[in-house]
């Protein structure tokens, strides 16, 4: 092959790995992927997926079941994927949208203490709440977007917020959504949540909710040192993003 030829080809493979590269789920090893039939349904369906390695084949780990999504449905969600131009609607504070994208699962949470057995369990850290926390959904406030325990805040500057120890059960389990993280934008949504639901048919405001029963068994299989994210979509566009996200 002529010497100009390999130099092409050489750089349209370089480039090729560039693009494989910038799958937002290329550090991940675990995904749960929802997907539901267009932007304003509120139902929806989670499958989980797992892979030996990072450019391995994403396997189904077979349990596909029922949740419940934002009572308005789904808008773009500040995550890890790249969402210049796409269409559709955008993720803003109190449009009872869920957020749609790819984005980190961070800590769990609940009612348990942290010596409960069924804590120990767990591989995500774990925040046992209290009265005393606080999730922040004013975006004037400095602790935006943030679970904070009152009591330990000098100068308490929101004027909305939402007590995470509920007199329900929607929080006895929850997972952080890791939605407009990274920076914080006032008024791109805030604390988002995979908890518990109130049933089949209820909305959230903003949140992806489930049976406790899948909730707990989800938790119990998330590992932080696998990367795990939750990838959501209009099945529509998850079919056209699958190839160019790297989607299982």
């Amino acid at each position: 092959m002529p010497r100009l030829l390999i130099q092409i080809f050489c750089l349209l493979g370089a480039a090729t790995l560039a693009v494989a590269a910038d799958s937002p789920l290329k550090e991940s090893r675990q995904c749960l992927i929802v997907q539901t039939d267009d932007w304003t349904a509120k139902r929806g369906q989670l499958t989980s997926f797992s892979r030996d390695s990072v450019d391995g084949p994403w396997i189904s780990r077979g349990d596909t079941h029922d949740v419940v999504v934002g009572l308005a449905g789904l808008a773009w969600g500040r995550g890890l994927a790249d969402l210049s131009g796409q269409k559709g609607p955008v993720k803003r504070e109190r449009d009872r949208k869920a957020p749609a994208g790819v984005f980190r699962l961070g800590q769990a949470f609940g009612y348990a203490a942290v010596g409960a057995e069924s804590v120990r369990q767990l591989k995500l850290p774990y925040l046992a709440l209290t009265p005393d926390f606080e999730g922040v959904d004013d975006p004037r406030s400095r602790f935006y977007n943030r679970i904070v325990e009152r009591s330990k805040v000098d100068a308490v500057d929101w004027k909305t917020a939402e007590r995470m120890r509920r007199k329900d059960s929607l929080y006895k389990w929850g997972v952080v959504v890791e939605c407009n993280t990274d920076p914080v934008e006032p008024g791109a949504g805030s604390c988002i949540f995979l908890h518990i639901w109130r049933n089949a048919e209820s909305g959230t405001a903003g949140c992806t909710a489930m049976t406790e029963e899948n909730l707990i068994r989800l938790l119990g299989w998330l590992d932080p040192k696998e990367k795990p994210v939750l990838i959501q979509l209009p099945r529509e566009v998850y079919g056209v993003l699958r190839s160019e996200w790297k989607l299982p």
